[in-house]
C-alpha cells in the first residue's frame, strides 16, 4: 500500500459518515477562484457559494437581487478551484419557490454549466415539492430553515427564528419533512441552541449550523465575515479569525505613498 495518500473527495456520503462518527463538518463560502482554491488547500469540507454573493460580492442589501446567471458565474469560479470540498450552490430567489419545474430547470443548469456538486434552497414543506423534482434528476439536495434570508420582507427582520414554541414545532416538523423528502443535508441559521441540539438529535442526516450553537454537526460562515473584509455586521456567532479590512485597507495606503514618495518600483523591481 502507498504511503502517499490521495486527495480523499468529500461527498454527501462522506457527510453522513461523519455524522454518524460524531466528527464535525467546517463549511464556508466562497464565490471566486482564489479564495476557493485557499480554502480547499486549508481542507475545507464544504463550500457554499451562497446567495450571501449578492451582498458581499455585488453590494446588494438583500440577497434577493442576485440572478441564477450570476451564482452560474460565482459557481463555476469556485468549481474551477476545487480539489476535495464538496460544492454546494444556492438557487437564488425567485428561481425555484412555488414551481417544481421552474426548481428543477434552475437546479440542472447549475449542476451542467458550474459543475456544482448539489444544490441549497431555503423553506420546509413549501419546497417538498421542488426537493423532490429536483432529486428526481439525480441532484443531490441541502435545506435550510430557521432565519431563512430570502424571506427577509415576510418576516420583516432578521432576528432569532423559533423562540415561540409554535414555530419550533413547525421547525422540528419541516425539519423531519426535508429529511423525508430526501435532502443529504440541512442548514440552520439563527435558531435557539436548545431546538438546534433536539432537532440534530432527531435526524440521521448532518445539520450545519449558522448562531445554532454548538449543539449541530458541523458549522458554516460566510468567509468575508470571518475574515474580517466585512466590518459592519457584527452578530453575536461571528466570530472573526482576521481583520483583513483594516490589513488590506494598510497595504494599499503603503502602496500610495511608495508611489507618490517615487520610492516603488526601486532600482531591483525594474528591468
Amino acid at each position: 500500500m502507498s504511503v502517499h495518500k490521495e486527495v480523499k473527495k468529500v461527498t454527501t456520503h462522506v457527510l453522513m459518515e461523519m455524522k454518524q462518527h460524531g466528527e464535525k463538518i467546517s463549511m464556508l463560502t466562497a464565490y471566486d477562484y482564489s479564495m476557493a482554491r485557499i480554502i480547499d488547500h486549508a481542507g475545507i469540507d464544504v463550500i457554499l457559494v451562497g446567495d450571501s454573493a449578492s451582498n458581499v460580492m455585488a453590494g446588494h442589501e438583500t440577497t434577493l437581487p442576485i440572478t441564477l446567471d450570476q451564482m452560474v458565474y460565482h459557481a463555476s469560479s469556485v468549481i474551477r478551484a476545487v480539489n476535495r470540498a464538496l460544492v454546494v450552490v444556492d438557487l437564488p430567489f425567485g428561481s425555484y419557490q412555488g414551481n417544481s419545474k421552474e426548481a428543477l430547470t434552475s437546479a440542472i443548469r447549475i449542476m451542467k454549466e458550474a459543475g456544482a456538486h448539489a444544490v441549497k434552497l431555503e423553506g420546509g414543506r413549501e419546497v417538498k415539492e421542488s426537493v423532490a423534482r429536483i432529486l428526481s434528476a439525480g441532484i443531490p439536495v441541502m435545506g435550510h430553515l430557521g432565519l431563512t434570508p430570502q424571506s427577509i420582507y415576510k418576516f420583516g427582520t432578521y432576528i432569532v427564528r423559533a423562540k415561540e414554541e409554535v414555530e419550533a414545532k413547525m421547525l422540528m416538523e419541516d425539519a423531519l419533512i426535508l429529511e423525508k423528502a430526501g435532502c443529504f443535508a440541512i442548514v440552520l441559521e439563527k435558531v435557539p441552541a436548545k431546538l438546534a441540539a433536539k432537532v440534530t438529535k432527531e435526524l440521521s442526516i448532518p445539520v450545519i449550523g449558522i448562531g445554532a450553537g454548538g449543539g449541530v454537526d458541523g458549522q458554516v460562515l460566510v468567509l468575508h465575515d470571518m475574515l474580517g473584509i466585512t466590518n459592519e455586521f457584527n452578530p453575536r456567532f461571528l466570530r472573526r479569525y482576521l481583520n483583513l479590512y483594516d490589513q488590506v485597507k494598510g497595504a494599499v495606503k503603503k502602496y500610495i505613498v511608495d508611489v507618490k514618495s517615487k520610492d516603488f518600483p526601486n532600482k531591483n523591481e525594474q528591468y
